[in-house]
């Protein structure tokens, strides 16, 4: 039975919700799953997604195999990465405190990064808000000399 792990669609029309579940490949998009991971709201700035990392790394190491947009989400949250590390752990390259030091440094430069980014968004959404008084100049009119022309001269 090949495992995957994908995206299951909720939400009304126009408005997707989607769930990261576990199912089995032969299943339908939104029918039967093993077991519910997480969550994804596309709709937020910046997108919202709530992952059980455990769980998520557990099925990686069971062979599940991620959709490409579940791989990105999990890429994003630190599980492919987390995964890399605890390999190393394995083959003897490193114990698991150096594992778990490198992924708490990764961990904290990447929240600082989501967060500088999502403070950069915030400004600019801001600037865009400004109040900027919509003033219409209004031209006075002068009738001046616009000389009339009473009759055309053709040669």
């Amino acid at each position: 039975m090949a495992v995957k792990m994908r995206l299951q669609r909720h939400g009304s029309k126009k408005r997707p919700f989607y769930f990261i579940v576990v199912a089995d490949g032969r299943a339908p998009r939104d029918g039967k799953f093993i077991q519910k991971i997480g969550t994804y709201n596309p709709l937020t700035v910046p997108a919202t997604i709530q992952l059980d990392r455990q769980k998520a790394l557990e099925w990686l190491n069971k062979g599940a195999q991620p959709t490409d947009t579940v791989r990105r989400i999990l890429s994003f949250k630190g599980v492919l990465y987390l995964k890399h590390l605890l390999r190393g752990v394995k083959l003897g390259l490193f114990d698991d405190a150096t594992a778990m030091t490198k992924f708490q440094v990764w961990h904290n430069e990447h929240e600082a990064n989501v967060a500088r980014r999502n403070e950069e968004h915030r400004s600019k959404q801001r600037a865009k808000k400004a109040y900027v008084p919509v003033v219409k100049k209004v031209e006075t009119k002068t009738e001046e000399a616009a000389p009339a022309v009473e009759g055309n001269e053709e040669a």
